[in-house]
C-alpha cells in the first residue's frame, strides 16, 4: 500500500505575454488544510487577477478545482489534470495569474495553467508514502548490535532506542518487508527475540 504527494510546499513562476503566472504547492490531508492554504494565497495575492486551484485527496478520494473566474475548462481542469496524470494526492495546488494585458487564448490559458501546475510540482519534490508496520523488538545488549544492522538492511527504519536493562528498538518497516525481517530476527537470535507491532502509519522513502 502506497501513494504519490509532494514532499513539501513550494512555489515557482514565470511569464507568458506578459502575464505572470505563480504555482503554489502544499501537501495536505483534509478539505479544510486545502481550504486555509488556498486562502493563504488568496490574502496574499488578493490583487491578482485570477487564483485558481486544485486539490486531490486520499479521504473520500476527493477532487476539486475552481477557474475562478477564467473560462471554463481552462484552467482549473488543467491544473487538476496536472496532478491526476502525476498520480499524486493529499496535495493542493494554487496557480495565480497577473493579467499583463495580452489574451492568451483558450489554448493558451490551458497550457499556462498545465505549466504553472507542472513547476509546482516539481518544486515541491514527488514522494511515496508506503504503509509501513510500527514495531519494537526488545533484546539484550549482546544482540544489539546484530538487531541494529538487520533493521535498515531489510528496509526499517529506526525512530529510537531505549537503553535499560535490555535495548528496547522502536521502528518502521514497509508492510512487504516485515515477514522477510522476523524470519533473519529469529534465526540470528536461534528464536530468542520477535518483533512486537505497534501500530501502522504511511512513512516517506
Amino acid at each position: 500500500m502506497e501513494y504519490r504527494t509532494v514532499g513539501k510546499a513550494a512555489n515557482d513562476e514565470f511569464v507568458e505575454k506578459k502575464s505572470r503566472f505563480i504555482g503554489y504547492i502544499k501537501p495536505v490531508t483534509t478539505q479544510d488544510e486545502a481550504g486555509a492554504f488556498i486562502n493563504e494565497i488568496k490574502s496574499k495575492h488578493w490583487d491578482a487577477t485570477h487564483n485558481v486551484y486544485a486539490y486531490v485527496l486520499r479521504d473520500g478520494q476527493i477532487r476539486r478545482y475552481s477557474d475562478d473566474g477564467e473560462p471554463q475548462g481552462t484552467a482549473g481542469i488543467p491544473v487538476l489534470d496536472v496532478l491526476l496524470k502525476e498520480e499524486l494526492t493529499d496535495c493542493v495546488v494554487v496557480a495565480t495569474r497577473y493579467f499583463g494585458g495580452t489574451l492568451l487564448g483558450t489554448g493558451g490559458l490551458v497550457r499556462a495553467y498545465s505549466h504553472t501546475a507542472k513547476l509546482a510540482v516539481d518544486a515541491g519534490g514527488i514522494i511515496t508514502m508506503k504503509l509501513c508496520k510500527v514495531l519494537r523488538v526488545c533484546c539484550d545488549y549482546n544482540f544489539y548490535g546484530r538487531l541494529n544492522s538487520l533493521i535498515p538492511e531489510c528496509g526499517g527504519v529506526i525512530d529510537g532506542t531505549d537503553f535499560a536493562d535490555t535495548v528496547t528498538v522502536t521502528f518502521k518497516m514497509p508492510v512487504g518487508d516485515v515477514d522477510s525481517f522476523e524470519k533473519k530476527l529469529v534465526d540470528l537470535s536461534l528464536g530468542k527475540f520477535r518483533s512486537e507491532e505497534i501500530g501502522e502509519e504511511f512513512k516517506n522513502f
